[in-house]
């Protein structure tokens, strides 16, 4: 059973492969579900980690739906991954009505070439998880990323099984919650791999910052923050 970390920074990935890790999904950002990491730690991880990375292409957090620029910036982060020489891509797209955009997914799994192509947590949000699978298996993806539309994937075990014996060509990969207590549950199953961040806490700072910098008004599912153009006007408009 390949066990694959997904990892949030360069001490994360090399935690996952002194730990025995297959394979590892690096990202930036895990309080928000993960976004694309820097060229510097993708560079960093390429140069000092030797077990295969899969890089996650999200620019951003919230919804799985993109501006035409935000897609041009998935290509282009795509691109670079190619020439880098990692192994696989984690990516995807939906519509605001919670189908796939077939075409943009598509577009992004041949943009990936040769490197593998996982369909990432997107996936949870379907209306049809069923006819998607049918999808991605007819464009090439090689494995979904899920919890079995539910909390965790041992709640979604379910779906999981559902999604395992229907699929004829992808590797339904159960993630979400996935621990020590739990993997046999997966293992049992007969899954070929699991997905997991296996993350703690780590202190490093002798005491609390007075000032917190975290602000969770911002972390939205169905609305993303923005500029405000209104906003930036009237302070220009005010100090000249």
């Amino acid at each position: 059973m390949l066990i694959e970390v997904c990892a949030n920074s360069l001490q994360s990935a090399l935690n996952a492969e002194k730990a025995g890790a297959h394979r590892i999904e690096l990202c930036s950002e895990l309080a928000v579900g993960g976004i694309t990491p820097s060229y510097g730690l993708l560079k960093a991880v390429r140069e000092k980690v030797g077990i295969p990375v899969h890089v996650l292409i999200r620019p951003r957090s919230g919804d799985f739906t993109y501006s035409d620029g935000e897609f041009e910036i998935m290509r282009a982060d795509i691109a670079i991954c190619r020439d880098l020489g990692f192994d696989g891509i984690v990516s995807g797209v939906l519509k605001k009505d919670y189908s796939l955009d077939v075409k943009r997914t598509k577009t992004l799994i041949e943009a990936s070439g040769k490197l593998k192509f996982t369909f990432h947590r997107g996936f949870d949000w379907v209306k049809d998880p069923m006819e998607v699978l049918r999808e991605l298996e007819n464009l090439g993806a090689d494995c979904i990323l899920t919890s079995g539309q539910e909390k965790s994937a041992v709640v979604g075990i379910s779906l999981l099984e559902k999604l395992q014996q229907n699929a004829s060509s992808l590797v339904i990969m159960p993630g979400g919650g996935v621990k020590p207590e739990n993997i046999d549950v997966f293992k049992d199953k007969g899954f070929r791999a699991a997905h997991l961040s296996g993350s703690q806490f780590v202190r490093t700072l002798p005491n609390t910052p007075r000032i917190s910098m975290n602000s969770p008004s911002f972390l939205k599912n169905d609305e993303i923050t923005v500029s405000s153009v209104e906003t930036i006007q009237k302070v220009v408009h005010a100090v000249k």
